[in-house]
C-alpha cells in the first residue's frame, strides 16, 4: 500500500470493524459497561444508540470477544424493513433452527432451541431503526420465553437515532418497561479524538514517523465532530497524502487541506459528510431537542399511566364500598 514508508505492520484507519482496535473512551467504555450491566441481568433489552460511524458495531463486535463461547450462544442479524413473519424466520436461522413452514412451526421452533439448551441465548439487532413496530413486537414476544422462571433470550438493540423516537411510539409501551439499559454513543471529545487516533497508530507499530503536529488532531476533531468513521477516513487520506509527498511530519496546513479536499469529494454538506460548517452543529442541536423532547413524552406517558391505574383502583375501591344499586 502507500503507506508502507511509515513502517506500519497493518493500515491503522480502515474502515471495516475491528475489535483489536477498540478504543475505550469514555463514551464507549460507559456503553459497554450498559452491555454488560444487560447481560448481567439475564433478561430484558438493552438498547444502543448512536449516528452513522460512531462506533456501534466495533463495540458490539469487543463485547462479544468478552464472552465465553461456553456460556453464551450469540445470535447477529441485521434488519431492513421486514414484516414480523420475516423477522422470526431471520432469527430463527441466526439460531440454526429450521425457518420452514408457518410462524407458528417457526416460534416452535425457536422455542425448543431455546429451552433445549444448556448455554445463555443473546440475540443482537443490528439497524434495529428499521424495525416495524410490529417486528419489535414479535422481538417483545419473544422476550417472554422462559423456562422455570428464568428468561431465555435477551435481545440487544443497536441503532441509529431514530431507533429512538421509534422505541418512544405510544404502541411499544410494553417493550421499553423491557429495557433495562439504554445507552446514545456521541462523538469522541477532542482530547479523544487526538488519543483515539495515536491509539490507532501504535497498534500497527508506529513509534512516531510520521510525526504531527499538536493542532492537526483539532483540526481532525473539527471536521469529524469526534466520529470514529469519520476520522478513520479522514485520517486514512492524510497518510495517503503524506506518504505521496514522504512527508515524516502532518502539519495542520496538510491535513485542512486534505479535510476540505475529502469534503469536496463526497459533497459539501452531505449528510453524513464532516459537515465543518454550521449545518453539522445545527443538526447536533436538533437532534438533542428531539431526544429531550422524547424523554419528556415518555415521562408523560408513564404518568398518564399511573394516573390511570391509580384512578382505575380508586373506582374499584369506591365500587366495593357502595355495592350494587338495587
Amino acid at each position: 500500500m502507500h503507506i508502507d514508508i511509515y513502517g506500519f505492520r497493518e493500515h491503522p484507519f480502515l474502515m471495516t470493524p475491528d475489535a483489536r482496535l477498540f478504543f475505550p473512551s469514555t463514551v464507549h467504555s460507559r456503553a459497554h459497561a450498559h452491555l454488560m450491566y444487560g447481560l448481567a441481568q439475564g433478561e430484558g433489552f438493552v438498547v444502543v444508540t448512536g449516528e452513522v460511524g460512531a462506533g456501534k458495531t466495533t463495540l458490539v463486535e469487543r463485547f462479544c470477544s468478552d464472552l465465553d463461547p461456553a456460556s453464551y450462544v450469540v445470535a447477529r442479524i441485521m434488519t431492513t424493513q421486514v414484516a414480523g413473519d420475516d423477522l422470526l424466520r431471520l432469527v430463527a436461522d441466526a439460531f440454526h433452527v429450521p425457518c420452514e413452514g408457518d410462524k407458528a412451526a417457526v416460534l416452535r421452533g425457536i422455542m425448543t432451541a431455546l429451552r433445549s439448551a444448556d448455554r445463555r441465548h443473546v440475540l443482537i439487532v443490528d439497524e434495529a431503526q428499521a424495525l416495524t413496530p410490529a417486528g419489535l413486537e414479535e422481538l417483545r414476544m419473544l422476550s417472554n420465553i422462559t423456562d422455570g422462571g428464568r428468561a431465555l433470550l435477551q435481545t440487544i438493540l443497536l441503532g441509529q437515532p431514530q431507533l429512538r423516537r421509534l422505541i418512544a411510539s405510544p404502541d411499544l409501551d410494553q417493550l421499553r418497561q423491557r429495557i433495562l439499559a439504554s445507552f446514545h454513543l456521541g462523538g469522541l471529545s477532542r482530547e479523544e479524538t487526538r488519543s483515539y487516533i495515536e491509539h490507532r497508530l501504535r497498534a500497527v507499530g508506529w513509534t512516531g514517523n510520521p510525526s504531527w503536529d499538536d493542532h492537526a488532531f483539532d483540526i481532525v476533531h473539527r471536521y469529524t465532530n469526534g466520529i470514529p468513521r469519520r476520522i478513520n477516513r479522514l485520517c486514512s487520506r492524510v497518510l495517503l497524502a503524506g506518504a505521496l509527498e514522504k512527508a515524516p511530519h502532518l502539519t495542520a496546513d496538510l491535513i485542512e487541506a486534505t479535510a476540505i479536499e475529502l469534503e469536496d469529494d463526497l459533497g459539501a454538506g452531505m449528510v453524513g459528510g464532516y459537515g465543518s460548517a454550521g449545518g453539522s452543529r445545527l443538526t447536533a442541536e436538533t437532534e438533542s431537542q428531539i431526544e429531550a423532547l422524547e424523554k419528556r413524552i415518555d415521562e408523560l406517558e408513564r404518568s398518564m399511566a399511573r394516573r390511570e391505574r391509580a384512578f382505575t383502583r380508586l373506582m374499584d375501591f369506591l365500587a366495593e364500598l357502595t355495592g350494587p344499586r338495587r
